[in-house]
């Protein structure tokens, strides 16, 4: 499924950054890989890899899949590897899997079960069951 053309589709909004916005609610499961140019923001269930510019998994949204982006805010579930140049992990998420990136933030009460790996730069090891401070 693959998604951001430029043709005039009535259920994708105009994005600040120009491209296309993409919704996919939480009654909607996909099971293939979802690819695009455009912005996306998940609520529903994808059971494979996604590649676009932006996503935006909401706290219900979950994939079982490896993540691609420009930029990645996690809300939601992830059962695969991250890799996005800036990525912000919310404190509702949930990730088992590697994180790939070049600009981080983890907001305490996150679960990241994974090494983290920052492009250009030294990789670590980490386990994080449950922040302090939330």
């Amino acid at each position: 499924m693959a998604w951001g053309s430029k043709s005039n589709d009535s259920t994708s909004s105009a994005a600040p950054g120009g491209g296309a916005l993409s919704f996919i609610g939480g009654e909607v499961v996909i099971n293939g890989n979802v690819s695009g140019q455009g912005d996306l923001h998940l609520d529903g269930t994808i059971e494979g890899d996604v590649v676009c510019k932006t996503l935006i998994l909401g706290a219900a949204g979950r994939i079982k899949g490896n993540i691609s982006a420009d930029r990645a805010t996690i809300a939601g579930t992830v059962e695969g590897i991250v890799s996005a140049t800036t990525l912000t992990v919310e404190k509702s998420a949930r990730i088992t899997g590697d994180l790939s990136y070049q600009s981080l933030s983890i907001e305490p009460g996150a679960q990241v079960d994974g090494r983290l790996s920052q492009r250009g730069g030294a990789t670590g090891e980490l386990k994080l069951v449950s922040a302090v401070g939330d």
